[in-house]
């Protein structure tokens, strides 16, 4: 590969690393062709775009990006894929779900939301941590029960109210 092939490379990787608030890197290493082919079709269905990278190339790119990545280099050793997705839990719960059936792709590190993970270990934490989307639903949960607990008590009350009126005017018929 040339220098300036290289250094078109880095500043891809560089506005790829910028624009994505969440990516992964992983190890497929020592998985066949068709597994891969496997990975990257469930990866294509859950809107994640997988790309092997050089790690010389990668950290040249994570030192132009203007975000802390510094604590990621240590993950940058034998080959990496990297994984980047809009949703800060969906190439976890990917991992986790491929792993089902094959030994790989092991998490090297992760970069969700300006915080770096690094190690298989933290696997788990992600596949927990909430989405943007997620977390407004919660949001609006807990804001709406207060209001139709309200409007449960009025409606409820509101027929034993009638239930009342009516057997008061029941007797007084009589």
């Amino acid at each position: 590969m040339k220098r300036e092939e290289k250094n078109q490379k880095i500043e891809t990787l560089a506005e790829k690393l910028n624009s994505s608030e969440v990516f992964y890197l992983t190890d497929t290493s020592e998985l066949d062709v068709e597994t891969v082919n496997k990975l990257r079709r469930l990866c294509f269905k859950k809107n994640v775009s997988m790309h092997v990278v050089k790690n010389t190339l990668l950290k040249k790119a994570m030192e132009k990006v203007e975000k802390d990545l510094e604590p990621l280099y240590d993950a940058l050793k034998g080959p990496t894929s990297l994984m980047f997705s809009d949703t800060g839990n969906v190439p976890a719960k990917l991992i986790k779900e491929f792993r089902k059936n094959n030994s790989k792709p092991l998490l090297k590190g992760a970069f969700v939301e300006q915080v770096c993970y690094l190690g298989e270990e933290n696997l788990d934490v992600l596949i927990n941590i909430k989405s943007k989307n997620e977390l407004i639903g919660d949001i609006l949960a807990l804001l709406q029960s207060p209001a139709k607990n309200v409007i449960a008590s009025l409606q409820s009350g509101g027929g034993k109210l009638s239930g009342i009126l009516k057997t008061l005017s029941e007797k007084q018929e009589k």
